[in-house]
């Protein structure tokens, strides 16, 4: 392995050269740093947003979720692809739990709004 190349070891030490320690040299658990990491590169609100649509099935239920497809969220607002009318209006009744459900999963106030189409 050549000397310098990112993950590898220090021959002398047996100490990797790849970030993993903190600052006084001590291993970091891979839980924190990632957490860190997702802060430092300022992508933790775009992850709640994938973490909305891809839990969108767990949240409505299967009923709900054969007949509708959580397509993306622009500014805050959920677009919601619905097969039918008579659902879309079930639906918009029900919007304000399910924007609720879908807030406290994501663990943040990911979604303001929900449009069903």
């Amino acid at each position: 392995m050549k000397a310098g190349r990112a993950g590898s070891s220090d021959r002398r030490s047996g100490r990797r050269r790849d970030g993993a320690h903190g600052a006084r040299g001590r291993p970091v658990s891979i839980g924190p740093a990632l957490s860190a990491l997702v802060q430092d590169l300022g992508i933790a609100p775009t992850l709640r947003q994938y973490d909305v649509l891809t839990s969108w099935a767990e949240v409505v239920g299967e009923q709900i979720a054969r007949v509708t497809t959580a397509q993306r969220i622009e500014n805050g607002t959920l677009f919601v692809g619905v097969a039918n009318g008579a659902w879309r209006n079930e639906l918009s009744m029900k919007r304000l739990a399910i924007m609720e459900k879908l807030n406290r999963k994501a663990g943040a106030q990911v979604v303001k709004d929900i449009r069903f189409r």
